[in-house]
């Protein structure tokens, strides 16, 4: 696929229009430039991306000169993948906001080494034993540890079920999404490129998108 910065804005461009066919909302775009060298995360941001998303603590420590450019032109990165204790020293200083925050020695450890961070709390909607996030149970208590600790809950964040299957992929996004706003919480951080659309129609205000924009990763 064609990742020059022309290519991807045009591809960025055509997701938006998807998006803007289904709500009038807004909806932020995380482009996933997982696995992906340090010339695609600087190509996005040239393309005009505004919010990008790592999943990977060491893949953030190497490309972390490229995040540094993005980071200081304004664009914000966002750690989105399964993050261990152990490596919440990777991404600090690196990272904008931790969305996968899903146990409380996992709130510890980010509270002791990214002071005051902005978090999303992940949520597993689907009760799939191989998906990462919190149980739906588990949240108000999670939320109150982290504000306890001084950081930042913007909002929820979950993956749709593995089957792809609507009707089951819809009561994942709902229930996140009506935990949100139960909570006061502005994000809702649900939707990637297979099931954009319902994601958008269930109220997702933010979408992490990588292959529709990036083609296949490496």
């Amino acid at each position: 696929m064609d990742l020059s910065v022309g290519a991807i804005r045009e591809r960025m461009t055509a997701v938006e229009q998807q998006i803007g066919l289904w709500t009038q909302d807004p909806v932020d775009l995380v482009v996933v430039t997982k696995t992906h060298p340090a010339e695609v995360v600087r190509a996005a941001a040239d393309a005009g991306a505004r919010m990008i998303g790592e999943n990977y603590a060491q893949e953030v420590r190497d490309k972390a000169g490229a995040i540094d450019e993005v980071r200081t032109a304004g664009v914000e990165v966002q750690f989105i993948g399964q993050l261990q204790t152990n490596k919440v020293r990777m991404i600090a200083g690196l990272v904008d906001c931790v969305a996968s925050v899903d146990r409380a020695s996992l709130i510890d450890e980010i509270a002791k080494r990214m002071t005051g961070a902005r978090i999303h709390l992940q949520v597993n909607a689907t009760g799939e034993p191989s998906k990462g996030g919190c149980s739906p149970e588990a949240v108000p208590q999670l939320i109150e540890r982290s504000r306890d600790q001084g950081l930042h809950v913007e909002g929820l964040m979950t993956v749709g079920p593995t089957s792809g299957a609507e009707q089951q992929t819809r009561e994942a996004f709902r229930l996140v999404s009506e935990m949100a706003m139960l909570h006061n919480l502005r994000v809702r951080n649900f939707g990637m490129s297979g099931d954009l659309q319902l994601a958008v129609e269930e109220g997702s205000t933010m979408v992490r998108i990588g292959s529709a924009i990036l083609g296949s990763r490496n």
